[in-house]
């Protein structure tokens, strides 16, 4: 009978652990994760409209604060519009990894929509934006923030894209005007919120206070939940 070293259990505890780790890459190849981002509605009284979120490289951006909205982003912030801007960032192959928008339309205030999109070590950046509804341009947005399991929350922003009359005629929210290519103050900043200036009735529980979303992103297996 051949001898057993102490020594050759060893190596065969070694040769065996070295063969369940290669195992357990290989399995973990295998699964493919996503990450869950759930977007919480802080406000009193506003709607959010369908969030797009995306994965991309570092450098991608949807806005730069103190310059000009883009006309897609300007349709998100005065519509709700959130194909345009999809569209574009989904054109940028070799820079963007994914591309989402919620489904189920508007949601209110403490309401939650969850987006899934892939998680992956080439795309490690997010952005993310909605408009509030009850604005004239106003919305919601992560702006090329690290892709992680966590939480964080996010402010209002203005386009600077449409004069904030809160006007219903000009407010889609209440069924007023969306889009259109008038003017505002031609930047994007914080937003001041609502004032109470216009036609917008209950104008008092519109109005928020920064943060206005919560937003929590866990990593899944695709199409889990």
């Amino acid at each position: 009978m051949k001898k057993i070293t102490t020594l050759s259990l060893v190596s065969i505890a070694v040769t065996g652990l070295i063969m369940s780790v290669a195992a357990g890459v290989a399995l973990a190849k295998d699964r493919k994760l996503c990450y869950d981002v759930t977007i919480t509605n802080m406000t009193r009284g506003q709607v959010f409209t369908p969030v797009l979120v995306a994965t991309h490289k570092n450098g991608v951006t949807l806005f730069t604060a103190g310059e000009p909205a883009s006309e897609e982003l300007e349709q998100l912030a005065e519509s709700g519009d959130a194909a345009p801007l999809a569209d574009v960032l989904s054109a940028m192959h070799h820079r963007v990894g994914a591309v989402a928008v919620s489904e189920g339309g508007p949601f209110g205030a403490g309401e939650s929509v969850t987006v899934q999109v892939p998680a992956s070590r080439q795309y490690n950046r997010m952005s993310l934006a909605s408009m509030l509804a009850i604005t004239n341009d106003g919305f919601i947005a992560l702006n090329n923030v690290q892709a992680r399991r966590g939480t964080r929350m996010a402010p209002v922003y203005d386009a600077g894209t449409e004069d904030n009359d809160e006007l219903v005629d000009h407010i889609p929210g209440p069924g007023g005007e969306g889009y259109n290519m008038e003017d505002g103050e031609g930047f994007v900043h914080i937003h001041a919120g609502i004032h109470g200036i216009g036609d917008l009735p209950e104008p008092e529980n519109l109005d928020w206070r920064n943060p206005a979303a919560k937003i929590t992103s866990r990593i899944v297996r695709c199409d889990t939940k």
